[in-house]
């Protein structure tokens, strides 16, 4: 990873942390260059006791409460579904979208350890 990402994944982190994960996911949205998803507090029918899920249907990620606005692994976990899925076929795995959630915390782990905030021009 280069420096240049690894600074990427750590704003991101901080955006959402300090609940501004709306802003996060126009940025990601941009970075990846995908339309972004929509947030929604509130679980659709059928989704059991998760904390958080992406419907492809409605391009949106559902939230189980405000809380998780600012939790980074919930929100990353889930825009990469957002990422694989295409013709409302998913392509990735829960493994991977673990993954893609804790590289970004790990960066900002990392980061945190030796500057508080991070800017990053995109």
């Amino acid at each position: 990873m280069t420096s240049k990402d690894f600074q990427f994944k750590a704003q991101i982190v901080q955006l959402i942390i300090k609940n501004e994960a709306a802003e996060a996911i126009k940025i990601l949205s941009h970075h990846y260059n995908v339309d972004p998803p929509r947030l929604k507090v509130g679980m659709p029918k059928k989704s059991g006791r998760k904390v958080g899920c992406y419907v492809s249907k409605t391009i949106t990620i559902h939230l189980v409460d405000r809380e998780k606005l600012q939790d980074p692994f919930v929100i990353l976990h889930e825009f990469y579904h957002h990422l694989r899925t295409h013709g409302r076929e998913h392509l990735g795995t829960e493994k991977h979208a673990d993954r893609f959630a804790e590289e970004f915390i790990e960066a900002y782990q990392t980061f945190h350890k030796y500057s508080f905030d991070v800017s990053y021009n995109y």
